[in-house]
């Protein structure tokens, strides 16, 4: 399904590159380690960078021209023009050892957000929803390292990942956005690497990056491995759908943990990818805030 393979179109080094979106006829990511905001313009090959002021999980757009960002402590607007970030909603301020890792938005303008134990131990994490200046607890609990979730095309199903537990779930959303029960959507081998961010596609196929698994993966809706993408670097976080028709696939890598010996070895890790595919994404709703 793929027309040509990765290729480097931005060498920053992320330490922990994650949450790309296509928003405003450019590539959105942040670097959660670093405590950064990127923004990739691939018509102008333009390369923008904003500082954050605490770990940063996501980024994504709203109705109103602004972005909702997932920083440690909570929800919080970002202004691209003045570089500003103000609180929305507190996020788990019992639970300071925890931050916010991945979200999306579904096609009702509903924020779907995981938070995580930053020192990816303690199954401490939980999934959450935002929409109209309601937080609401969605349920999934007890989870190491949540990454996603991922929305289909519908908007009737959801899949998140239990990235330690090297599974993908899947689950209905209800007209009411409350969840079904939980069912294995799919399961990553030992040795295989470690689900990381889900991305779905217009065939409601499920994307799935693989940390420390040198490549992505496509599957059916219904669970079965339909496609490989093979990187020249180990650690893909997420990738996002972006290009007028939505048929280039950008990916975020991260190079934290490393030794300089093993980057040696892959010096292209920590950079964005990018590479085409057949099916095309989908366009990234808009918060409803």
């Amino acid at each position: 399904m793929t027309t040509n393979m990765p290729r480097s179109v931005w060498s920053l080094g992320a330490e922990l590159g994650e949450g790309p979106v296509w928003a405003r006829a450019a590539l959105w990511f942040v670097d959660i380690k670093k405590q950064q905001v990127h923004r990739f313009d691939p018509a102008e090959a333009s390369r923008r960078s904003w500082d954050a002021p605490e770990q940063i999980g996501f980024i994504l757009p709203t109705h109103d021209g602004s972005f909702v960002v997932g920083l440690q402590s909570g929800l919080h607007r970002f202004d691209e023009a003045s570089g500003s970030f103000t609180l929305i909603a507190e996020v788990e301020a019992d639970h300071a050892e925890n931050r916010i890792n991945d979200g999306v938005v579904d096609p009702a303008g509903r924020l779907w957000f995981g938070t995580m134990d930053n020192a990816e131990r303690r199954k401490s994490g939980a999934f959450y929803r935002y929409c109209k200046g309601r937080l609401t607890p969605s349920g999934i609990t007890g989870v190491a390292i949540t990454n996603g979730p991922a929305i289909s095309p519908g908007g009737d199903t959801l899949y998140w990942v239990d990235t330690l537990g090297q599974t993908i779930w899947a689950c209905a959303i209800a007209d009411d956005a409350s969840l079904g029960p939980s069912h294995l959507f799919a399961a990553i081998a030992p040795g295989e690497g470690y689900p990381d961010g889900p991305t779905v596609d217009r065939e409601g196929c499920v994307w799935i990056s693989l940390y420390a698994g040198w490549e992505v993966r496509r599957y059916s809706p219904r669970g079965e491995l339909l496609e490989r993408v093979k990187f020249p670097v180990a650690n893909i976080t997420k990738i996002a759908f972006g290009g007028d028709d939505l048929t280039t696939a950008y990916a975020t890598t991260a190079r934290q943990k490393m030794t300089a010996d093993e980057i040696a070895l892959q010096p292209e890790i920590g950079d964005l990818f990018e590479f085409r595919v057949n099916v095309p994404g989908l366009a990234s709703p808009l918060i409803d805030l």
